[in-house]
């Protein structure tokens, strides 16, 4: 494939997280605003979840496995899993001036998916300038769990801001990440990038991500008490995760 068409199918891929911003486009009464934001973090919280479990931690082990001894490996794999961890307490730091935690846990799940992005724009960037198959295969299951990250980024901001805009900017930062990192690959990184590098990457996100789904995103659903929802929202995301597992 040409390289043209490889950066395009990375674009496409990180754009899609736009697409779960267009939910705040939705017409939702004040008294099911509640229950709509209860069920759109729990049905995002067990997407993170689910993604770190089946498709990021499962990835890197093999890899990190295949390159060092047995307890290099695991020294490797559990710190970057704790430092991912970590980040999100030292993030949540900086961010303690927000007075609106929604508003806060849109911007945490934006960095976390802001670094999440950028290696899967090296990986479908790369895969597709080797294989146009492989290529639109990881494209086409990053742009599945790319649209509900996407909303775990924009039904927050967007709630505690009441501004589309303010709401679908930061969205559009974290879809930005892969064609990004599509960019470098072939600028800088295509001779440089390893598998143990990139599984590293992914590791410390998969430490980001259920750290925040736990820490952060499941306190908030629980707080407006609407458990039907709750629910609701972790079995979609856990019909969704399977789904994405067939379709990859």
């Amino acid at each position: 494939m040409s390289t043209l068409n490889a950066f395009l199918i990375s674009s496409l891929a990180g754009m899609s997280t736009l697409l779960g911003g267009i939910v705040i486009f939705f017409k939702i009464s004040n008294e099911n605003v509640n229950k709509f934001i209860t069920f759109c973090l729990s049905f995002s919280l067990a997407i993170m979840i689910g993604i770190s479990l089946t498709d990021l931690i499962p990835s890197s082990l093999f890899s990190i496995l295949f390159n060092f001894s047995s307890f290099s490996s695991w020294v490797i794999i559990f710190l970057s899993l704790i430092i991912g961890s970590l980040s999100v307490f030292i993030i949540n730091h900086f961010l303690k001036m927000q007075p609106d935690s929604l508003y806060k846990l849109g911007i945490l799940s934006m960095i976390a998916l802001i670094i999440h992005n950028f290696p899967e724009g090296i990986a479908t960037f790369i895969g597709s300038v080797q294989d146009e198959g492989l290529g639109l295969k990881l494209s086409l299951a990053i742009m599945l769990h790319n649209i509900p990250e996407g909303i775990s980024i924009a039904v927050p901001i967007y709630y505690a801001t009441k501004s589309k805009k303010k709401a679908l900017w930061p969205t559009f930062l974290s879809g930005l990440a892969e064609p990004f990192g599509a960019l470098l690959a072939f600028i800088f990184l295509k001779n440089y990038i390893t598998d143990v590098m990139i599984s590293i990457i992914l590791l410390f996100v998969a430490g980001i991500m259920i750290t925040l789904a736990i820490e952060e995103m499941f306190p908030k659903a629980k707080s407006y008490q609407e458990n039907k929802f709750i629910y609701l929202g972790l079995f979609g995301g856990f019909l969704f995760i399977v789904f994405n597992l067939f379709i990859w």
